[in-house]
């Protein structure tokens, strides 16, 4: 009996790792074979032009394009696509140097900053201009302005976003946030922009923390400490931004489109200041007083690396194109454009304050 009851506690304790055990292997398995695609490509070509971030999100959803996970599978996939995703912007952290961030200056600060306050205003007004509901305005304007389904999760409870409205908006980003990761690398020789102004460009219109990963790291070191800085500026102006919308939630809920939701939800800590947020400052702290021992500096950053890539096939499975082709052209035209706007006001931040 006493060997039964430790068995079936043993069982009992394993549950949850159980679960995320079929999830998981598939994003490995994605994994493994854009590994082996970077691989044909270097053998092919002699570089590899696509990284294996890429084919990892390009895979997960051509996959996910024909075929919906069952059940099994759904813990597994998300906790790759949180979890491990977030623990990489940990790990990665340590790979920034203080230099880095004493580079970013001032006048970079104010002007990403400015450049998020502008974007949410213009966002919402195009979100309206298409005859979007305030409330999917404002949910748009503060996802592709400042950190995607982040913005949209610590928003949303405030002025009493309906499931409908977070929804689509989160299913845009997803969506939109791939093809900005994918698109992004090709304004580099474009524009012939140096390492410092793409990470800068990067930092500010993709949409996550780990996405930035995705697309700066083929382009270079520099630019992907330069772009995960610039990025996590933006995420915190996210605490600012949801103090203000909390104080303009009433306008929010007033008039026909307002329902019935009484009272105003407060965003919890971790919405406005995310763990993997804090976890990467301390990190780039340790490193810049010199506590992260040298030899453990290049393990951790391919850690980082490999765990990214994991994330980004787990993001792949999760984008269902259907589901946002239903959400209409309305949505469709406002999010674009307000992407667009998002991109032009960085570039026009860059030849501003002069970005070498």
């Amino acid at each position: 009996m006493p060997a039964k009851a430790a068995a079936k506690a043993a069982a009992k304790a394993l549950a949850p790792l159980t679960r995320l055990l079929p999830g998981i292997g598939l994003c490995l398995l994605v994994t493994a074979l854009a590994y082996w695609l970077q691989a044909l490509e270097i053998e092919v070509f002699g570089r590899p032009w696509l990284e294996a971030l890429v084919f990892a999100i390009l895979l997960g959803v051509a996959l996910r394009s024909f075929w919906t996970p069952p059940d099994l599978w759904h813990a597994g996939i998300e906790f790759s696509a949180r979890i491990l995703l977030e623990t990489a912007v940990v790990l990665l952290g340590a790979s920034v140097s203080a230099g880095a961030v004493l580079a970013i200056g001032p006048a970079l600060l104010i002007g990403i900053a400015a450049v998020v306050a502008a974007a949410i205003a213009a966002s919402y007004a195009i979100g309206r201009a298409f005859g979007l509901p305030r409330r999917m305005a404002v949910l748009i304007a503060c996802g592709n302005s400042i950190c995607g389904n982040s913005a949209i999760a610590a928003v949303a409870p405030v002025i009493g976003a309906e499931s409908g409205d977070v929804a689509a908006s989160i299913a845009f980003t997803a969506v939109l946030g791939v093809i900005v990761v994918l698109l992004l690398p090709l304004l580099v020789p474009v524009l012939q922009m140096s390492l410092t102004q793409y990470g800068v460009l990067a930092g500010l219109t993709v949409y996550a923390v780990p996405q930035v990963l995705a697309a700066t790291l083929p382009i270079g070191a520099l630019s992907n400490q330069v772009g995960t800085l610039v990025k996590l500026v933006r995420v915190l102006m996210l605490g600012p931004v949801v103090l203000l919308m909390s104080l303009l939630a009433s306008k929010l809920r007033e008039g026909p489109e307002a329902g019935a939701r009484p009272g105003r939800a407060k965003p919890a800590l971790h919405q406005i200041v995310p763990w993997f947020i804090i976890g990467f400052l301390i990190m780039a702290g340790a490193r810049a007083a010199g506590w992260i021992p040298e030899p453990v500096l290049q393990p951790t950053k391919i850690a980082a690396s490999l765990l990214t890539t994991v994330s980004m096939a787990a993001l792949g499975l999760g984008v269902d194109i259907r589901i946002v082709a239903k959400a209409g052209l309305r949505v469709t035209g406002a999010v674009t454009l307000s992407l667009i706007a998002l991109g032009l006001m960085s570039l026009g931040l860059i030849r501003l304050i002069g970005v070498e």
